[in-house]
């Protein structure tokens, strides 16, 4: 196993805890970064570009056929296999956090549509879920069984908010363990159903989970009713025979104690378990491998690397899987000190370069809450981490330039004369704001950038000019512009007194409509 460490990276600001990675014909996008992406990358994904020591985050954009996709936080995913060649790699995203902090009960199934050179466009399409839908939820898995030449998605396990009616001012974000049921949902039509195992006693979340045809282990887990980590073994196994599946369940014993770790695959039968927590306040710096073996499942320990300093006296570490053995996590950084990256990167190749070289085709798939446990919600370690906001470099993203000009001093402007923008004291406003304050382009004479806060505007309202191709005017032009498009005002037409056109005018009414005519006068 070789540690090393990403010296640069394009942008790193948009890789938080609860970000997962998806790989698509030998490439790897970044998916679920923190805030809202930019206009450049409306849902949030991003080709991990790796030139040298360097890595690079290049937006990549989705078909118009495709629904819109937010950045999602701590979801489950995994792989589902297709039955045409064109859509031979698909990912199933189901549940997570948006960046307004409210959880997801949607599932969406995401391909790739086209590409040319390092150019991806994906197409998303949302499931529609009917039935025993599972609640909204984050920090649980979701896997792909085939039994008898069908195939089921199976949800097991994460955390929810407390329901509306039991929450006060004191707990209003208070989060708790979702039911330990065992939820299928059908591909095709989307029909959901809970089964009630009795083997699963308590909630679990941030556990791993591998599926290999009709079978499921879960491993470890975090029980935040409890706040313990057991050292969970179950198989679960979904037969998908006509009529009604049948699931059962049944608890072995060399389980470990973990959660939040990382999996990845080795080979068809070996994986490798690296990262998690132990408890608290200790992190998991064992490594394990985890053997397939027909139906059985095996978990020894095997030799870590050689962690850096950095690593063994931070708090907390988060990632997601590369595949192919490799593994991407980050530490956080020294906030107490402005100008330095809000977190380290280091990728973990758990086997030598030049071995297992051919991409064998994976049977088994796997499901790992490989991001670090939500921060606030559960243990004290990690409370600095999700509500955290720094101040380290971001460009715009440019999809036409191979070079990464920074452009963040741009964000530290006086940008009117009431504007109180300030980098040491400035706190986010909109939760459409990544590190730095949200602008908007004023289109007086060669135009000019303004804070949107400055600008008084809403978040709606700011949304809102995002998407639609108008000319924004700041306050100080606004009035001025309106001059310019108001048409002069024109006097209106003097009216006769009516005394005078009373002594000019007989009044004679000899037809009705002379009444009707005088009437009108004199309403």
């Amino acid at each position: 196993m070789s540690l090393q460490m990403i010296p640069t990276i394009n942008n790193s600001s948009l890789i938080q805890p609860g970000f997962s990675l998806l790989k698509f014909n030998g490439q790897v996008f970044l998916f679920g970064q923190k805030g809202w992406p930019k206009r450049s990358c409306p849902t949030g994904v991003f080709l991990l570009d790796f030139k040298k020591n360097d890595l690079k985050l290049r937006p990549a954009s989705f078909s118009k056929n495709s629904c819109y996709l937010p950045p999602l936080r701590y979801p489950a995913l995994c792989t589902i296999k297709s039955s045409t060649e064109a859509e031979k790699c698909q990912y199933i995203i189901h549940g997570g956090k948006n960046p307004n902090n409210e959880l997801s009960d949607k599932l969406y199934i995401m391909s790739i549509a086209s590409r040319t050179s390092k150019k991806f466009t994906f197409r998303c399409i949302e499931k529609e879920l009917v039935g025993e839908i599972p609640e909204a939820r984050y920090g649980h898995t979701v896997d792909v069984v085939y039994s008898l030449g069908k195939k089921m998605i199976v949800v097991v396990g994460g955390r929810s908010y407390m329901a509306l009616g039991q929450r006060t001012t004191e707990n209003w974000n208070r989060v708790i363990d979702c039911m330990p049921h065992i939820f299928l949902v059908d591909p095709e039509y989307g029909c959901c159903t809970s089964y009630i195992l009795p083997e699963l006693q308590s909630g679990f979340s941030f556990h791993l989970s591998l599926a290999r045809n009709d079978t499921i282990y879960i491993i470890g887990g975090h029980s935040i009713e409890n706040n313990n980590r057991p050292p969970n073994l179950y198989k679960i196994k979904v037969d998908l025979p006509i009529g009604s599946p049948a699931v059962n369940c049944c608890v072995l014993s060399g389980g470990i104690s973990v959660s939040s770790a990382i999996v990845t695959q080795m080979n068809e039968k070996e994986f490798v378990i690296v990262g998690g927590y132990h408890s608290d306040n200790q992190k998991r710096m064992v490594c394990n491998t985890i053997n397939l073996e027909d139906n059985k499942i095996e978990i020894v320990e095997r030799e870590a690397p050689e962690w850096a300093p950095d690593i063994k006296h931070s708090k907390i570490w988060f990632g997601s899987d590369m595949g192919n053995g490799a593994i991407l996590f980050g530490i956080p950084g020294d906030n107490r000190q402005l100008h330095l990256d809000a977190n380290y990167f280091y990728i973990l190749r758990c086997q030598e370069v030049g071995e297992n070289e051919q991409d064998s085709e994976q049977v088994a798939q796997v499901c790992s809450q490989s991001s670090t446990e939500d921060a606030g919600d559960s243990t004290p370690f990690e409370d600095s981490e999700e509500f955290s906001f720094s101040f380290d470099s971001i460009s715009y993203i440019d999809t036409h330039n191979d070079e990464d000009d920074d452009e963040s001093e741009g964000y530290w402007i006086t940008c009117s004369k009431s504007c109180d923008v300030d980098i040491n004291t400035w706190v986010p406003f909109y939760s459409t704001e990544l590190n730095k304050p949200a602008m908007i382009f004023c289109s007086n004479g060669d135009g000019h950038w303004v804070h949107a806060q400055c600008m008084e505007l809403s978040e709606n309202m700011l949304i809102h000019l995002s998407q639609v191709n108008v000319k924004y005017f700041c306050n100080e032009h606004v009035t001025f512009i309106r001059g310019l498009q108001t048409p002069k005002e024109k006097l209106p037409v003097e009216k006769q007194p009516m005394k005078a056109l009373r002594r000019r005018t007989p009044m004679k009414i000899a037809t009705p409509m002379k009444k009707s005519f005088i009437r009108k006068l004199f309403e």
